[in-house]
């Protein structure tokens, strides 16, 4: 079974290697939408998978180190595109909930990506 829980964050940043003249040149900011996705079996007898607080408590932190933050400043996303700040969020989220099977992270309403860990 998979379970999901949702997370958002408010960030600045911006990209250096795309072309001079393009919008993501500059910085700018974006409301982040996360979902986090955790597979496991069933437990009959708690009737859950993982308990959702366990889930808050093990991400918030690391939340907390992107929110309100400009994420060029922070080791490991000097370039931060979305895809490699879900590789940032994935590779610190799943050593503390090993159970993480994919993450959804959007920028926008419309834009976002997918991540599965490889």
């Amino acid at each position: 079974m998979i379970i999901c829980k949702h997370f958002s964050f408010d960030s600045a940043h911006f990209l250096p290697k795309v072309p001079e003249g393009h919008k993501c040149k500059g910085i700018h900011g974006h409301t982040y939408r996360l979902t986090l996705y955790f597979e496991g079996k069933l437990d009959n007898e708690l009737g859950w998978v993982m308990d959702f607080t366990d889930i808050k408590e093990a991400v918030n932190p690391i939340i907390e180190c992107v929110d309100h933050k400009l994420l060029n400043n922070i080791a490991g996303l000097e370039n931060p595109t979305c895809e490699h700040i879900a590789i940032w969020l994935w590779n610190r989220i799943k050593d503390k909930v090993p159970q993480l099977c994919r993450i959804r992270l959007y920028e926008t309403p419309t834009s976002g990506i997918v991540y599965e860990g490889v």
